[in-house]
């Protein structure tokens, strides 16, 4: 069900409420629910989304989390109709689901116009929304949320969770990747305008305030942590070569053999998760929680 963002009225046809005449502005075809961070923010840089198609292709890290992203998708949502991605960038995790779950229909929520520009040339049959993941009009709507690196650059995380619990049918879930370790933060964190890394305690914590059960947590980018850790900690000025998830593709770059060779680790990693293990310690971590069914009334 649509919701109107100013008196939270339902909104059967198109996006104007019918009790209070609002509707949202719309540029270059998509709505605007929240315009005044259309153009990019302070959590995130706009033209960040130019560089990264030119990386999530071939990348070991955007290409093993997809595929990690798809298996618990199979694994935990095998009968899901629909997914709303919030901050779905250039659209490249939902492309990759799409091919994967043809079946599905796939929504995209980006606040930067310029990530869903991209996304729509990815996806040109999907659903996409600029908006805040703190303000979403949705309510009962979907059956999964995903958000993939995004929660720590949202200052109020909790609301945003939240807001998700809200969207969700009464039987929905959500697919959520963070990084992990506080420990671990760096440089790359400031430069990808991260608000935090999470621990497995304090993000469970944050998404059962929330409303949901936790259904499965683990840890990724695990038997890499050395190399990641090593990499953090190490001074070399700007030629750090595991700069995780900064915004300019050149913080990217690996040798090729490097890559491929970080590619298949991944897919151990993946592996042994399709099966339960779970690490004790990665770069990052994912999280498959579902809505607290509502407890019986005493007659």
């Amino acid at each position: 069900m649509k919701i109107c963002l100013k008196c939270e009225s339902p909104i059967s046809r198109g996006w104007d409420c019918p009790s209070c005449r609002w509707s949202p502005s719309h540029q270059a075809g998509f709505p605007l629910f929240a315009p005044g961070i259309a153009s990019g923010f302070d959590a995130y840089s706009a033209s960040a989304h130019d560089r990264l198609p030119q990386v999530e292709e071939s990348h070991f890290w955007f290409v093993s989390r997809n595929k990690l992203i798809a298996c618990l998708l199979d694994k935990y949502f095998p009968q899901a109709q629909n997914m709303m991605e919030i901050g779905c960038g250039t659209g490249f995790v939902l492309s990759g689901l799409a091919k994967n779950r043809p079946e599905m229909a796939f929504h995209g929520a980006e606040a930067c116009l310029s990530g869903l520009k991209h996304a729509q040339k990815r996806l040109p049959g999907a659903g996409l929304y600029q908006m805040d993941a703190c303000r979403i009009p949705f309510a009962g709507e979907f059956d999964i949320i995903g958000a993939f690196d995004v929660l720590e650059h949202i200052a109020d995380d909790r609301r945003a969770l939240k807001e998700m619990h809200k969207a969700l049918k009464p039987d929905g879930g959500i697919m959520i990747t963070v990084p992990q370790h506080p420990w671990l933060w760096s440089k790359a964190d400031e430069n990808a305008r991260h608000q935090r890394r999470y621990t497995r305690t304090g993000l469970h914590e944050k998404i059962k305030a929330a409303g949901f059960a936790i259904h499965g947590t683990f840890s990724f980018i695990a038997l890499l942590l050395p190399f990641m850790a090593a990499s953090r900690f190490r001074e070399k000025g700007q030629t750090n070569t595991f700069k995780e998830k900064s915004t300019t593709s050149t913080d990217f770059f690996l040798p090729e053999p490097m890559n491929r060779v970080f590619m298949r680790v991944c897919d151990l990693e993946r592996a042994l998760v399709r099966v339960g293990f779970s690490f004790p310690a990665g770069g990052s971590l994912v999280c498959i929680a579902k809505k607290q069914p509502k407890e019986n009334k005493p007659q």
